[in-house]
């Protein structure tokens, strides 16, 4: 299996900036993050992934925002590691296809071929007011754009043909632009000529992660996607989903093996079971579960006039689908799975997903937690797992450093790393031939 570890600070209990222990302000410290990745990289995680939306949100006034751009905070950990991989998300919606092309092309330049891009669409619609739009567009138009958008990224990233670079020192001649490629793309948004000023990095293309759970988003994975994070409450619902993204990408004139699917878990861990119990009750008393509670109901569609924390939700009560102004279809989709098997109140859902975002909670000793990682692994859930740390001051470490030792002597996860390249440490083929300089 693969392992990414999320950065996300304070943690996915996003109140865990409460607990005694917890720094306030470590979202914003570099020495912590590059502590963070020295952890990473000793225990031969794959790569480290940060989320991001470009607006303040409005849970601003009792949790820590998303933090510091992704781009600009991975790109040092990858000055300060070797081997990490580093996935930064960012917007197309909130983008330009040729900056974007270009910085991640770079990106990939300089971690010597260790860098991925998380794509989103942004369904945050504080967002528009930052980019000079009236209103966010529609989930649709979103979609149509970033079907186009990564339509042009990738074919800057493909516009110099190996070989380009001559570098003939007697004839003077660097290179050879019959073999560097204008893209000339006219289109619904964008009008793009290309090329870049450099050609690929050693990855061909940096490794494209895309997250998204309803059609439109699996639609845009089959087709551009090395990589899908998704979330998933149920086995089945895991199993399902991943055997979707294979039928849609053979569908899409693929290799179903060249898609990885890497499933969103929120672990707390430690050494003993009932240390993990323990931590979780703190964890668990930092929620705000009134607002909580609220914001989930809204994505599944309730009102609080009608459900309070405390009152069972059951499958009969949720709408026939997924109403349009959740913040996120594959998020709704999992917690309503979890009311399919049986009623719950929206504070049990709360507390269950580390604080109502959807990923499942994955809470256990050491042993338990690599269990459960394998079971799910071996039912053909996931490729490998993006593991998004409860509190990020503890649960990192611990899962760097107790878990992953028992994956590496079970036989499930790399003990050393085996390529030079993020690309392929995932099984990934390659994007294109890398042509090598005479």
């Amino acid at each position: 299996m693969h392992l990414n570890l999320s950065l996300m600070t304070p943690g996915h209990f996003r109140h865990a900036w409460r607990l005694p222990h917890a720094d306030p302000l470590a979202y914003l410290d570099i020495d912590h993050f590059q502590r963070l990745a020295r952890i990473a990289e000793a225990a031969k995680i794959d790569a480290v992934f940060l989320g991001d939306g470009p607006a303040l949100r409005g849970e601003i006034e009792d949790a820590p925002g998303t933090g510091l751009d992704p781009l600009v905070l991975l790109g040092n950990l990858a000055a300060v590691t070797t081997h990490l991989g580093v996935i930064a998300t960012s917007s197309t919606t909130y983008n330009s296809p040729y900056n974007f092309a270009r910085r991640f092309q770079a990106l990939d330049h300089v971690t010597k071929g260790r860098a991925a891009v998380n794509v989103v669409t942004t369904g945050t619609p504080a967002a528009a007011a930052n980019f000079g739009l009236a209103e966010h567009p529609a989930k649709a138009d979103r979609y149509r754009r970033a079907h186009e958008f990564l339509d042009v990224v990738t074919r800057l990233w493909d516009g110099w043909e190996p070989g380009a670079v001559v570098a003939d020192k007697t004839t003077g001649r660097y290179a050879d632009p019959a073999r560097i490629h204008r893209i000339d793309h006219h289109g619904e948004f964008f009008s793009v000529a290309g090329p870049l000023p450099v050609g690929a990095g050693p990855q061909g293309r940096p490794v494209i992660v895309q997250a998204g759970g309803s059609e439109d988003g699996r639609d845009l994975a089959a087709r551009f996607a090395d990589v899908v994070f998704t979330v998933a409450q149920t086995l089945d619902g895991a199993v399902a989903f991943r055997e979707d993204i294979r039928r849609r990408a053979a569908r899409a004139g693929r290799d179903p093996g060249d898609v990885k699917v890497s499933l969103g878990v929120v672990v707390l861990t430690a050494a003993t079971e009932g240390e993990a119990r323990r931590r979780e009750r703190e964890l668990h008393a930092t929620l705000p579960i009134d607002r909580l509670s609220a914001v989930l109901l809204g994505n599944l569609g309730l009102s609080t006039e009608d459900f309070g924390p405390d009152d069972p939700i059951t499958a009969a009560d949720l709408p026939d689908a997924v109403p349009g102004g959740a913040f996120s279809t594959g998020f709704a989709t999992a917690v309503r799975a979890l009311i399919a098997q049986r009623p719950q109140t929206a504070g049990e859902l709360v507390r269950n997903s580390a604080g109502g975002a959807g990923h499942r909670l994955l809470t256990g000793s050491a042993a338990a937690v690599a269990d459960d990682l394998r079971a799910w692994f071996e039912a053909g859930a996931a490729d490998g797992f993006t593991v998004m740390p409860a509190d990020t001051a503890a649960d990192f470490a611990n899962f760097a450093r107790l878990v992953v030792p028992i994956l590496q002597d079970r036989g499930l996860f790399q003990a050393e790393y085996h390529d030079p390249t993020l690309r392929g440490r995932l099984g990934l083929a390659p994007a294109r031939p890398i042509g090598v300089l005479p």
